[in-house]
């Protein structure tokens, strides 16, 4: 199950890459409404790693980043979510308090998994958000990565 993870995250950082790559090529393309979303993408998960690991962050899952920040912190996330594979059970609870202070608790599996859904639905998004501005968005269909 762990290379099963190894690879979605891989997929998930590519699939970032692509269209940061983008809108860093184009810089018009980087809307407020794109910064949203990309930076949601990167914060949830950012968020959700330390969620996992056990510390803090002062990144809120609304914060806003210059264009130039983008990049490495998608290499942050990917180097964060591979040492989690490396060195957590996937069968581990976690517990946690949401952004509206309730406590929850859901194993690193479900976590990991909900981080890789909730980037494709907010990816899907920024490319509607890139379409509509007339930049031609990037495939990040999970199948043309692995080919």
């Amino acid at each position: 199950m762990k290379d099963f993870f190894k690879d979605k995250f891989q997929y998930n950082f590519e699939s970032n890459k692509r269209l940061i790559d983008c809108i860093e090529n184009l810089p018009a393309a980087y809307t407020e409404h794109a910064q949203t979303l990309i930076c949601h993408i990167l914060n949830a998960h950012s968020v959700w790693n330390s969620r996992i690991m056990g510390k803090t962050t002062s990144r809120g899952v609304w914060d806003n980043y210059p264009i130039e920040v983008l990049s490495p912190l998608n290499k942050e996330h990917l180097a964060d979510s591979l040492e989690i594979l490396k060195n957590k059970n996937l069968n581990d609870l976690i517990q946690y308090t949401n952004t509206k202070g309730e406590t929850y608790q859901n194993t690193v599996h479900d976590i990991l998994y909900h981080i890789i859904n909730h980037s494709t639905y907010h990816r899907g998004q920024l490319m509607s958000e890139l379409k509509q501005n007339g930049v031609m968005p990037v495939s990040t269909d999970y199948i043309f990565f692995k080919r």
